[in-house]
């Protein structure tokens, strides 16, 4: 279950690094997505080890917000450290793509939830 939730993260990386490099013209050769991603699946692994280390369901929204942050915090310093681009828009961009997409899978699942244990209480 866990592999499957940290590859919904993965994809939402993937898929903000995609569309960025589409709408910028940067083209979709793999070698450059692996470039501008490689910052934020970085990120991405060290919240999800913080999460893990805290023994936390990964499903809360207080895990999503550990990993949105460390993502995109941690994405956009090692951007820093590789010479690449970090202006304001593009953090608040990073901060709600990535926010909607991490923390809005979590809902849904929440959702689901509490819908199935409704339903069995009925």
């Amino acid at each position: 279950m866990r592999r499957a939730l940290i590859l919904m993260d993965l994809v939402a990386v993937l898929v903000f690094v995609s569309i960025g490099r589409s709408v910028h013209s940067h083209g979709l050769a793999l070698a450059g997505i692996a470039s501008t991603a490689w910052p934020f699946v970085l990120g991405l692994a060290a919240g999800w080890i913080l999460v893990a280390a805290r023994s936390r369901d990964p499903v809360l929204l207080l895990s999503g917000l550990v990993v949105l942050i460390s993502t995109v915090a941690l994405g956009m310093a090692l951007r820093v450290v590789a010479g690449q681009g970090t202006a304001v828009v593009f953090v608040l961009v990073a901060l709600a793509f990535l926010g909607a997409a991490m923390l809005g899978w979590r809902l849904c699942l929440v959702g689901l939830g509490r819908r199935r244990r409704a339903g069995r209480t009925s």
